[in-house]
């Protein structure tokens, strides 16, 4: 009898696989990659042709001898690695590290685990996809030439073992230009007013808010809302035109890597790193009472929305017969953008719709319950009509001034009966719909002014960051996770409470990097770079061309900021505080986590501590001296050096007073702003007060 073996990338797919296909097949995994550029060296060569040099990982040689005595054996070796361009380049890879006859050797791949797409794979196999696997090859050199260039500079002027990253150091520009622009953020006053109104034969009052005259009006002082109101007093108000509308709300798509990134840390609070390791264990397979060991999620690292054919009939006939044929979409809507989808699987959905999450949530862990309930109700919500809403809105006019109130109420649930993202209010609005027109007698009750000032743009949380890089085209939905874990890693930046911080470790890196590599940070260009890698796994261009053109302006970039650091090289700043142990000056050292205080004398004394560098001004509370310190994370602050004293600012106070309310300023760009939010007084840091 024939023998087959089918070789996949994790140990968990292999008894999935196995059970799906007969005695016949072999079913082995080569646990990731196989082999990789070498740790100690560039990897390849530039003065002959970039042609790389690929040598065995650590650790793989017992591997490679079993799959290779296997594949001696089989018949036909089918390489069934993911269906992405790293999985193409580690199908290439076992080809060549097992030797594999060219005849016998065929690339299958499925979007699912489940016996229907393996068994319909091995009906269709096809040759290794050269395109694919240059486009990845480009991909890790560009990233080797990056990491092993710029990384030692980093190492010699910042110390310790730090790293730079082709995607990583842009991510973390995106994140620094975002803290400057919140630093120097000033905000600006603004007042709304609501009115309440008494409706005749009602109860409840009416609320509606300041609209202005015939064109919207701001309010941006106290001066202005004082006059507003003077001149409404003694107004009559009636109701100037009541529209009645329908609004239509459209049925999400269907998850993405990213989509399902950012929905899965809004819902449920998961980093990138913890969705994207449930969501491989939901696709490698869960052993389901009943039906064995089962992928539950198409493959999880995709930028396209598409949806085959039979998923969506299956889809239709599941919400026909569950909700009714009137919840069943007419049509469906793709996405559309300009940037260039890799098509070459569908979005991520469940494998099998009639799975619902009800019937197999005992055989999941809680969070693999919760992610894989999220991805059921998506795609289903995906394949459902939209949800429609009738709108009233009203004017309500008094002396010139015009006052607006609008609600919605909800007449057909469509997909928001399976899936909804809490911001759609179910219940309608305050309106009296039915009774309010414009023969309506009002009555004011009462104004209610209040002031407010403007935010500064929020702090990026992993979800933003991932939506920013996929918005601007930078990387692929296999480096979102990665990335972000790297910057964590490192200490570049810290997360509290969701938000993304960058540390003093992360702005010196990224100063440096702004200064020496600014084309490698650039937005633009990293972004056209993933375009370039596009067209060489499509096979419009030749990698070579892409590696030749990118590697010598790095190797120049690189000499020349080797020169430039060795000029401004740092020595290690000598203060005035003395080592207890040996009686010398402590020095200013710079680790992973900043600078510390260290003795001179290393290694005899080894004695270290914490540095808390002045500010260079008097304490608001106490008149002590603030300096700068830091939250367990890393985020820096400014706080009392008297460890009694409570003061803390995340800017810098000035030593101005408020001329307005007597309290502290702080810094902010080139603006001193009052720290009371109530008084939010601005002036100029060169601006005298007498």
């Amino acid at each position: 009898m024939a023998k087959y073996l089918v070789i996949v990338e994790s140990p968990t797919k292999v008894k999935t696989i196995k059970k799906f296909l007969g005695s016949n097949y072999e079913v082995m995994a080569s646990n990731g990659h196989v082999r990789d550029l070498p740790k100690s060296q560039l990897g390849f060569d530039p003065e002959h042709d970039y042609e790389p040099k690929y040598i065995t990982i650590r650790g793989k040689g017992d591997i490679l001898a079993a799959l290779r005595k296997a594949a001696k054996k089989a018949d036909k070796v089918y390489l069934a690695t993911d269906p992405d361009r790293e999985g193409e380049a580690i199908s290439w890879h076992l080809a060549q590290a097992l030797k594999l006859d060219p005849g016998k050797m065929y690339r299958i791949t499925f979007n699912e685990i489940t016996k229907t797409a393996v068994k319909e794979a091995l009906k269709h196999p096809r040759e290794i996809d050269m395109n694919m696997v240059d486009a990845q090859q480009t991909r890790r050199m560009l990233d080797r030439m990056v990491g092993y260039r710029i990384s030692p500079l980093l190492w010699e002027k910042i110390k310790r073992g730090l790293s730079a990253g082709r995607v990583q150091s842009v991510a973390l520009r995106i994140i620094g230009d975002r803290e400057d622009e919140i630093n120097a953020f000033i905000p600006e006053e603004y007042w709304t007013l609501d009115a309440a109104f008494a409706v005749a034969g009602e109860k409840k009052p009416l609320t509606a808010k300041f609209y202005g005259k015939e064109k919207k009006m701001a309010i941006s002082s106290k001066e202005e809302m004082d006059r507003i109101l003077k001149e409404l007093e003694g107004a009559a108000y009636q109701v100037r035109e009541v529209k009645k509308g329908e609004r239509i709300k459209k049925a999400p798509l269907p998850f993405t890597t990213s989509t399902l990134q950012q929905e899965a840390a809004k819902v449920l609070n998961f980093s990138t790193q913890k969705t994207m390791r449930l969501a491989q264990q939901l696709y490698e397979g869960i052993d389901i009472k009943g039906e064995g060991t089962v992928g539950l999620i198409t493959y999880l690292r995709t930028d396209s929305t598409r949806i085959s054919e039979e998923a969506d009939r299956s889809a239709r006939e599941y919400i026909g017969k569950t909700y009714g044929d009137s919840y069943v979409a007419s049509a469906v809507t793709e996405k559309k953008n300009g940037q260039k989808i890799q098509d070459a699987h569908e979005a991520i959905r469940p494998s099998d719709i009639r799975r619902s999450p009800v019937m197999i949530k005992e055989a999941l862990g809680r969070d693999q319950f919760r992610l894989y309930q999220l991805i059921w109700k998506r795609f289903t919500a995906s394949r459902m009509q939209p949800a429609r809403f009738e709108t009233t809105s009203v004017k309500i006019q008094g002396n010139e001034y015009v006052f607006t109130v609008s609600a919605s109420k909800l007449l057909f649930d469509g997909f928001l009966s399976v899936y909804t993202d809490g911001e759609e209010d179910l219940k309608g609005g305050n309106l009296l719909t039915g009774k309010l027109d414009e023969n309506s007698a009002l009555t004011l009750k009462s104004f209610d002014s209040k002031q407010h000032f403007t935010q500064p743009p929020a702090h990026y949380t992993e979800a933003s960051l991932v939506k920013t890089l996929e918005e601007m085209g930078i990387g692929r939905p296999s480096t979102y996770a990665p990335t972000i874990t790297t910057l964590l890693a490192r200490h570049y930046v810290v997360k509290e409470q969701k938000n993304l911080y960058m540390t003093e470790l992360g702005e010196a890196v990224n100063q440096m990097m702004k200064k020496s590599f600014p084309s490698i940070i650039d937005v633009t260009f990293t972004a056209n770079m993933e375009s370039l890698l596009d067209s060489v796994g499509e096979g419009a261009l030749d990698w070579k061309t892409v590696v030749k053109n990118f590697y010598p302006d790095l190797d120049e970039a690189v000499k020349e900021a080797e020169k430039t650091l060795e000029k401004v090289s740092i020595a290690d700043e000598v203060t005035n505080v003395v080592c207890e142990e040996c009686g010398r000056h402590m020095v200013i050292k710079y680790g992973p986590h900043g600078k510390f205080l260290a003795c001179p004398g290393f290694p005899e004394c080894r004695n270290t501590k914490p540095y808390l560098e002045k500010a260079g001004v008097a304490c608001p509370k106490c008149g002590g001296e603030v300096v700068i310190r830091k939250t367990k994370k890393g985020r820096r602050y400014y706080g009392c050096e008297n460890q009694e004293c409570d003061f803390m600012s995340w800017q810098k106070p000035s030593d101005q007073k408020c001329p307005q309310c007597g309290g502290y300023m702080v810094e902010k760009g080139n603006k001193l702003v009052c720290a009371n939010e109530n008084c939010g007084y601005i002036m100029n840091k060169m601006q005298k007060l007498d």
